[in-house]
Parts: C-alpha cells; structure tokens; sequence
C-alpha cells in the first residue's frame, strides 16, 4: 500500500487552513533538501543523512533572519544555539542530521557558505552555524560517520520549494518513533487576519517514544524492543514578523503539539526547537546609522495567540506525516523496524 499523508487518509489537526503544499515551503523562500544515505558498505548497514532547510532564498550570512531556539529536554548535541539565543538571529542553513555527524555537516555547511561569503573569517567574523541532531544508530552504523561534509552540501543544493519528500528521507532515514519507523515530516497552517494572511510551518524529525506511549488504541505486545529514549528536533518558520522574543514563546508553544501525539520528553530524548520569521531581513554590515527599524506583531489581542495554536497543530500534524510516510525499514544487526499501520492512524478520528 502506497504510504500516505495524514490527510490523504482523511484526517486533520486543528480548525485553520492548510497551505497549499501542506509544508514548512509554504513560507516563501523557505527550501528544503534532503541527502539520503542507504547503503551496504563492508558489511555495515548505512541507514542515515542530511536534511537542510534554507531561510530564505539570499545570501543567509548577509542578510540574517529573526530567530529563536527553545529546549524542551537538553539531551542532544545540537550546535549554534548559544549565540541565535545570544543576538536573535539566525545567519545558516538549518542542518539536520545523526548525532555522531554534527562535526561533518557543520564542516560541509561552513565549506558553502565561505564560498558564498569569502569576507567570513577573513574582513569579518566567523559564521554561527546551526546542526541538530538525532540518534538513528538502532539502524544505521553511527559509528561509522558516513555523513561526509559533501553530504551537507548536496543537502543544501538539493533544495528546494513546493513539495517535499517526507519519512525515510534525509535525517530522518533511520530514526524511530513511538515503536514505529519515524522520519522527516511537515505540515503548515495559514490564517487572514484582517489585510494580512500570516503562514505558520513545522518540519520535524521524529525519533522519540515508545509504541506504548501513544494516547489511542494500538497493538502493543510486539513493542519490546530495547531502544534509545530517542530525540526530536522541531523547526518551525513563519513569515509574520515576529522578533526574537515572541518567536522564543512561539517554539514553547511546540512541545504541546509533541505532547498530544504520546510524548512526554523521556530522560535521554533530546527534544529541541527552532523558530525563525523570514518577515525581515537583519544585514550583516547595517549602515552607518546607529539605529535600525523594524515592525512586529502586537502581543495584546488574539493574533498572537492564534500564531500559537497554529504552531502547535502543525507540529502535531508533521510529527504524524513523518510516521504516515514512513516506510518499514531493515538495518544494522538484521534489525527492523516496521511503518505503522495506515489503519492505526484512523485512531485519531476518535
């Protein structure tokens, strides 16, 4: 049976509208690429990769993004938080990958964008760049650090708008979730407000839970698998301008969306955010002036409150996409790891 999207299956999250691809890409500008690792290399399993979410479609090192990042469980190793929580900006591709490949794709990442920038490092700084992490080393030879610096590249240069793939794709080839094969998934909410229509997007890779934690009905005896607590790294985008300290609240605003589908941010699951608005542009060399002029979002009605139920139903909605999509995959160990059931997914109508 062909894997399908949770509203193919006749399903949804929440009251608002969709995007028109249902996507993180709904947010114009915002590209996704993923660089898929599944291989047999002297006999070891590779079950692993790259996914890469661009910003927007410039120059990122020179004109930075709003941004904020938000840890729900600190059991990870993702890298760049420290100084997006420091200056609210965002200034690199948003990498994803395995735990053990941090270090290669950050390499690869930074390789493009000195190519772009040759001033980084040289008549300027440094670049902050991010890379999140989950352990997919159940099925896939973690230790074997096959992600290479080029794959982040690929990753970068596979992107793309409109519609992407999801589940066993990029970061999310070998990852679990809720005793079921996981993946990458996404989804979007739009609503009109007043002359404005503002778009909400989350892209997950889900590698947390347990087949025993999920909320509805489900065949559990066969979840005895020994398995790691796991992980799930969320991005969310908006394009309603919102600066750093509402998109700080507004990634808060993803655990509940994690937390309606069984979560409840095990010991060793590293459960981590990234919120960005791509509403404005930050330049990295402003002008002369001592001030810059920005425009946000007011805090004291509805808007931004509904901001927040729309992040939460995507999130929840993108969490089950990437189990929807996901598709039964055999790995390291003779190891395997099964989809879930489309039928089970009918579970949620109830």
């Amino acid at each position: 049976m062909k894997r399908k999207r949770l509203r193919d299956l006749g399903m949804g999250i929440g009251s608002y509208s969709c995007g028109q691809a249902n996507s993180i890409t709904d947010i114009k500008g915002v590209k996704v690429g993923h660089q898929t690792l599944y291989y047999e290399k002297n006999g070891e399993t590779v079950r692993t990769g790259v996914t890469a979410i661009l910003p927007h479609e410039g120059n990122m090192f020179r004109e930075k993004v709003f941004a904020a990042s938000h840890v729900i469980n600190g059991f990870g190793k993702t890298a760049g938080t420290i100084q997006i929580e420091e200056l609210g900006v965002l200034e690199s591709p948003i990498m994803l990958t395995n735990t053990l490949s941090v270090g290669d794709v950050m390499k690869g990442t930074v390789q493009y964008l000195m190519e772009e920038c040759p001033e980084i490092g040289d008549t300027t700084g440094t670049v902050n760049v991010f890379v999140g992490e989950c352990n997919d080393g159940y099925l896939n030879d973690i230790r074997g650090l096959n992600v290479s610096p080029d794959d982040a590249r690929e990753a970068i240069e596979k992107a793309h708008s409109g519609y992407i793939e999801e589940g066993c794709v990029g970061a999310g080839t070998g990852m679990l979730c809720l005793g079921y094969k996981g993946g990458v998934g996404t989804s979007s909410r739009e609503h009109q407000f007043n002359e404005d229509l503002f778009t909400v997007g989350a892209l997950v890779v889900t590698n947390f839970g347990r087949r025993t934690d999920l909320r509805f009905p489900v065949e559990k005896e066969r979840e005895e698998r020994e398995t790691p607590d796991g992980s799930i790294m969320i991005i969310i985008a908006t394009d309603a301008p919102m600066n750093e300290r509402q998109l700080k609240r507004l990634a808060k605003r993803a655990s509940f969306g994690l937390s309606r589908t069984g979560s409840y941010a095990a010991h060793g699951s590293g459960d981590i955010v990234l919120a960005f608005s791509t509403a404005h542009k930050v330049p990295h060399q402003p002008s002369e002036d001592n001030t810059l002029t920005f425009s946000f979002i007011k805090e004291d009605g509805e808007m931004i409150s509904m901001l927040f139920e729309m992040a939460v139903d995507c999130v929840e909605e993108a969490i089950w996409n990437a189990l929807a999509k996901a598709e039964t995959t055999s790995g390291r160990n003779g190891r395997e790891v099964e989809a879930i059931p489309l039928e089970v997914l009918t579970a949620l109508r109830k």
